[in-house]
């Protein structure tokens, strides 16, 4: 419904697109304590995205969107996307460091948020576009890029506080390279596995314990006897006499003939 949105309502179509150019920054500034405005005083930024929001909606014949679109061209989009995204989430974590030096979690929050604001928006996204889906929710459900920028932003924090041995060019050149190679062939192959899912399968069950299948252990063979006993069950409905058969089968016949 995003076309017809932008005909109908095109001042919240244009929101919602600068939500998904400036979300991360809108986060970042609010968790920080700063102003969440402050972003759209880049002019140059703010004209830049609203004249690819125009182009994509109201290009006549649909071409710009049919040149972004195009596999080549998006590939190169995709990969140029995940390198701006690793920068914001170094730029994002040294920020937080500098404000609070010992607040490993306040820079993990806004790494984390500079990487994946959009997504992590994506619910308040939906109310300015009239949609309420809160089983969408990309914290129950994250995506690859969600789940990238939180192990990412574990890395730079600890490049940032000295815990991990390696400078922070060559931490950003290295998570580049796999973000980049992860997603474009991903895009490329309409994949949507993610490459953390092995790791996790062995690790998860192991930290936090697996769902749990089948029945519980009272619902087992040996105490089958016990169940029989206490939940026995109901008894055969009475037969009718030989009147009641008699009474139903007049009434029959005396509908029959009416």
């Amino acid at each position: 419904g995003a076309v017809e949105m932008s005909r109908k309502s095109p001042f919240a179509s244009w929101l919602c697109a600068m939500l998904h150019c400036f979300g991360s920054y809108i986060l970042a500034d609010l968790l920080l304590g700063e102003a969440p405005i402050g972003y759209f005083s880049h002019n140059s930024s703010v004209i830049l995205a609203t004249a690819v929001w125009y182009l994509i909606f109201f290009c006549p014949m649909n071409l710009f969107y049919k040149c972004v679109s195009f596999l080549p061209v998006k590939l190169v989009f995709v990969a140029m996307k995940e390198v701006v995204r690793v920068r914001k989430i170094a730029a994002g974590v040294h920020h937080a460091h500098h404000l609070y030096h010992h607040g490993w979690f306040v820079m993990m929050a806004t790494g984390w948020v500079k990487g994946s604001g959009v997504a992590l928006m994506s619910n308040f996204e939906q109310l300015l576009r009239g949609v309420w889906k809160p089983e969408t929710n990309e914290i129950l459900h994250m995506s690859f890029p969600t789940k990238a920028s939180l192990y990412g932003t574990v890395l730079f924090t600890l490049q940032q506080t000295h815990w991990l041995p390696i400078s922070e060019a060559n931490l950003i050149f290295f998570f580049t390279m796999f973000m980049i190679v992860c997603k474009v062939f991903m895009t490329a192959t309409h994949s949507h596995a993610s490459p953390f899912a092995p790791l996790e399968n062995l690790v998860c069950p192991v930290l936090f314990g697996s769902v749990s299948s089948g029945h519980p252990s009272h619902h087992h063979d040996h105490h089958g006897a016990s169940h029989e006993v206490s939940h026995p069950s109901p008894p055969p409905p009475p037969a009718k006499s030989k009147e009641e058969l008699n009474e139903g089968t007049r009434k029959r016949k005396a509908k029959k003939a009416e």
